[in-house]
């Protein structure tokens, strides 16, 4: 076998055809031949170990901005204390442990995670917003739902049969591990933290529909389809039917996914509790929603706005009617993959983090969303092209006998309540009620201008963006705080996220100068260089050289080291664990939504902030001087949580807040648009995103007030325009008519203008003084503080539904 390193991966990516590289267009590809997904996976280098006085260093340079010169110089202190002591030590022990796993981080980043045991819910999943359906017959919510069903259920074929093309960055193929684990997996809880258990041959789907349970089968032995999209479109329409039935107020007694929302040691206990009782149905009903391909949730409310839209993607909504739940918390199930469809077609997907980041189940997202207009394509013109290497046979001309041994008519869980369920069920909804009270979701729709606008001003777009959020923040708070952005390493073997840290020098003197009375010149300048420092440190840490993951794993190693003794500690195999994550035996846009799982702080139940270090057992084991510094925690309390994750597929993207005082921002940068999902714990989250949006007006402001005149705004503007504008106007015949411009061209034209009306003022900041923010911004120069701050065998269960019913 060919060493690991990038270039044995690429030329392994490329010794096949483009046809299987690129199949849109070849599903009628006779030499289609599987093996592509995973074809490079034991050529890609190892995640690299880096340097420790280097991490260090760039530890302390992601400190200085957010310290005063006293702060840091202890900061300093620590720094060297640990290089002299523990830190050598703990860096031969990460090394020698790191031999034959796949990753030095990988089974403290799934611990970290797992033993995590407050509610997965808004503290842990994130969720994906898609765009509606381009055919707007099709926003109808079976329509949409089974669409969207059969558009998952390729992309499943696709990586089982290991034909779906790897992701790529710049023809260098990334780790596609995570593909392997998204589907027939759950989250179980148990006493000792949760483990992820799976079923690779999982074959149905769970539907919930007004908190109630369904499934069926999809799909064979061979991973091919078994029904087509009317098939499933009929399924649904009958589970949609049963479940009207039952009254909601009646349902939301039974309505069992709201544990899953629960503290976990409690959730593990009603596991328990709901299945000691022999010839319960609920051992076997629990095994089929855990084994489930995805849960299917069909939500009976219609969400108007973008903000109510997120809300119900990532929590559902709380609505109490005659002192009953009636929202849509009730028809979730956290612990797996979610696809969720309102009842107007609006559609998302709500998923378990674990072990899967948003780079790859965006890939999910925008195949699925994509394969759906091109099967809607196909209806019409047979000879569109396909998404897929290849097709399952049509299900409509197979022979029933080659399905095997399925289950096609859908089936209803039935549930044993025992008193003690139904109590806990109670509780569990209160619980869950509160909490989502406790948060609130504010959208920004920005579409003045996006991507093409800002590469044509010599800007990263996404360092673009990350100064909005921090200039934006100091004009409401008059202060810097810790940011967090995650950066992909999926180019190394089970390569997972390095954090970004966007508070620099330079971004702090960019917004000084921002905020202060300075020229335009000036402020546009400090704001290239602010970009120019994020963009040098998102590239370090896509190469794993940031410095946060490996001083993670230090600590933990630590900690292990305490708490069982470093010789204890589990080395089996290549970075195998009892959670079931262990390596295969064969094996874009670069972020994913949330970094380290307990990154220096957590939420508790009531909004406060823990740390998420253990303190160490006895006291003559004192902690290494950098995880004692309160540095550590000054950088790790993260108050603005930032990801950017999306492309056109997706409306919007986000996750809870971190931090009980920060924010939690999903953003996608298109091409002519900016789309934001914050959240807080009501802290103001409307303004900030008025601020944002304030800012984003101002700076394109200032960027015309130092653009050259008549440079275009436009990287995709025609040249034949470029000539008609350089045309003297005197060759212009008055008879040939009054132009009529584009909004598009009228827009570029605008933008060439020295001023407009709406960017004039800096809207609702115009109340600032700016020699007020001055005086500010010099004490802070001068020194000024801070205020502190495993598998069961499938049985039939439950009432089978007769579809000549209905």
């Amino acid at each position: 076998m060919a060493d690991r390193s990038e270039a044995n991966a690429k030329d392994t990516t490329q010794s096949f055809s483009k046809d299987k590289l690129n199949p849109i267009a070849t599903h009628t590809n006779p030499n289609s031949k599987p093996g592509v997904t995973f074809a490079a996976q034991d050529k890609l280098p190892k995640l690299p170990i880096p340097d420790l006085e280097t991490t260090c260093t760039k530890y302390l340079a992601a400190l200085d901005p957010l310290q005063t010169a006293r702060e840091h110089a202890d900061s300093e202190r620590a720094v060297a204390e640990f290089l002299r002591a523990e830190g050598p030590e703990l860096q031969d022990k990460l090394k020698q442990y790191a031999t034959g796993k796949s990753s030095y981080i990988e089974q403290f980043w799934y611990d970290s995670y797992l033993n995590y045991d407050n509610p997965v819910v808004l503290n842990l999943n994130p969720f994906f917003l898609l765009e509606d359906d381009p055919t707007p017959a099709r926003n109808n919510q079976v329509t949409r739902a089974a669409s969207l069903v059969v558009s998952s259920l390729s992309f499943i074929r696709a990586v089982r049969k290991e034909e779906l093309p790897p992701d790529t960055i710049r023809g260098q193929p990334l780790d596609m591990y995570q593909y392997s684990r998204m589907f027939g997996t759950a989250r179980i809880p148990t006493d000792n933290g949760c483990q992820i258990g799976q079923d690779p041959t999982a074959k149905h789907v769970v539907v919930l529909c007004r908190g109630q349970f369904y499934w069926f089968d999809v799909i064979d032995d061979n991973h091919d389809l078994i029904m087509t999209e009317k098939d499933v479109a009929l399924n649904l329409q009958v589970i949609v039917n049963d479940s009207e039935q039952t009254p909601i107020h009646e349902a939301a007694k039974g309505a069992l996914g709201v544990l899953s929302t629960e503290n976990r040691k409690i959730w593990s206990g009603l596991r328990d509790l709901m299945s000691k009782d022999e010839g319960s149905n609920n051992s076997d009903c629990l095994n089929l929603v855990d084994s489930a391909l995805f849960i299917l949730c069909l939500d009976y409310t219609e969400p108007q706005t973008s903000a109510e839209l997120c809300t119900n993607m990532l929590c559902g909504s709380s609505t109490i009617e005659r002192g009953v739940q009636v929202g849509t918390c009730t028809n979730r199930w956290y612990d797996k993959l979610q696809i969720i469809v309102c009842k107007n077609g609006s559609a998302g997907i709500n998923f378990e983090h674990t072990g899967v980041d948003g780079h790859t189940v965006l890939r999910f997202a925008s195949d699925v969303y994509t394969d759906t207009i091109l099967r809607f394509a196909r209806s019409i013109n047979g000879q569109a092209p396909s998404l897929w290497a290849s097709a399952s046979p049509d299900p409509a001309k197979r022979d029933p006998a080659s399905f095997g041994d399925v289950n096609t008519t859908p089936h209803k869980l039935e549930w044993d309540m025992v008193p003690e369920l139904s109590t806990a069920l109670r509780f569990a909804e209160t619980r869950l009620a509160d909490l989502i009270q406790q948060n609130e979701f504010h959208t920004l729709e920005f579409t003045h201008y996006g991507k093409n606008f800002m590469t044509s001003m010599g800007f990263s777009p996404d360092a673009f963006v990350q100064m909005a959020f921090q200039a934006a923040y100091f004009g409401m708070y008059g202060r810097m705080e810790s940011v967090y952005e995650p950066a992909m390493t999926k180019v190394f073997y089970h390569g997972r996220t390095e954090a970004i840290r966007p508070v620099t020098h330079e971004s702090v003197e960019f917004v000084r100068t921002f905020w202060a009375e300075n020229p335009p010149v000036r402020k546009v300048e400090t704001l290239k260089k602010a970009c120019e420092k994020h963009t040098a440190i998102t590239k370090e840490c896509a190469k794993a050289q940031g410095q946060d993951r490996h001083l993670y794993a230090l600590m933990c190693l630590w900690q292990r080291s305490i708490d069982e003794g470093f010789e204890g500690a589990s080395t089996n195999g290549d970075g195998g664990s009892t959670n079931g994550y262990s390596s295969p035996v064969s094996e874009p846009e670069p972020h994913s939504p949330m970094g380290s799982p307990n990154r220096g702080s957590t939420l508790s139940d009531d909004g406060s902030v823990q740390s998420s270090r253990s303190p160490p057992r006895g006291p003559q084991h004192s902690m290494p001087a950098i995880f004692a510094d309160p540095g550590w925690d000054r950088l790790n309390n993260t108050i603005l949580s930032t990801s950017n994750c999306g492309n056109p597929s997706l409306r919007h993207f986000g996750f809870g807040p971190t931090s009980g005082e920060g924010f939690g921002i999903g953003y996608i940068i298109k091409d002519g648009s900016i789309s934001i999902c914050a959240s807080s714990k009501h802290r103001q989250t409307k303004r900030y995103i008025d601020a944002i949006e304030t800012y984003f007006l101002e700076i394109r402001k200032q960027l015309r007030q130092t653009q050259r005149r008549g440079t275009s705004s436009d990287k995709q503007a025609s040249r034949a325009r470029e000539v008609e504008e350089t045309r003297p106007k005197a060759q212009r015949l008055k008879s040939r008519g009054r132009i009529i411009i584009s909004d598009n061209t009228a827009q570029q034209t605008r933008d060439r203008e020295s001023s407009v009306a709406s960017d004039d003022e800096l809207g609702g900041y115009g109340f600032f003084d700016a020699g007020m923010l001055l005086q500010a911004l010099k004490a802070k120069e001068e020194g000024g503080e801070r205020p502190s701050e495993k598998v069961v065998q499938r049985r039939e269960v439950g009432k089978k539904l007769r579809l000549m019913e209905y």
